[in-house]
């Protein structure tokens, strides 16, 4: 999978303990907008996903993951790669957080379940919404997110970046 960006917060300690989490991320446009999870206690848009799983591969954590936190269903057949973001920071308990968060441009059956969210998402509010880019991008490049910690801030840049490109890529 091609390398969208990486980034290097350079703020940690080699050689000590460290923490390598992958994960997978669903770009699911519709009708213009794209899907996004709004976490309404730190007012941030973020795509649909989150970590794999040691037995999993990456299509079936995307469709777990699109499951559990939008009730919506991946269709497997329409899964296709857009990149891949490579991500190394402190992290918040390691001396290094290292992650590569594999986006997927895929569509969505039709219908929508209920949310299975872990504690911290249900505490943060996730919220499904489909937005323009540029809506999620001013929120997330405008907004406080209320004393979101610096892990937080990077994912929402990540996320930022992601979604200028996804807005570059659709006006050519």
């Amino acid at each position: 999978m091609r390398t969208l960006f990486e980034i290097d917060l350079k703020d940690y300690i080699t050689g000590g303990t460290v923490c390598i989490r992958p994960s997978v991320r669903a770009l699911i446009r519709k009708d213009g907008l794209i899907a996004m999870i709004h976490s309404l206690k730190y007012d941030y848009y973020k795509f649909p996903g989150g970590g794999i799983e040691t037995d999993e591969d990456h299509i079936t954590a995307l469709i777990r993951e699109v499951r559990e936190e939008t009730g919506l269903e991946v269709d497997e057949n329409t899964v296709r790669e857009f990149g891949m973001v490579h991500r190394v920071q402190k992290g918040l308990v390691e001396d290094m957080f290292i992650q590569d968060n594999y986006y997927y441009l895929c569509r969505v059956k039709e219908g929508q379940g209920s949310q299975s969210l872990d504690d911290y998402e249900a505490e943060e509010g996730f919220t499904l919404e489909y937005v323009s880019p540029d809506q999620a991008i001013n929120v997330n490049r405008t907004h406080s997110h209320n004393g979101l910690n610096i892990n937080g801030l990077t994912m929402i840049d990540r996320d930022s970046r992601v979604l200028e490109m996804i807005r570059v890529s659709a006006a050519e």
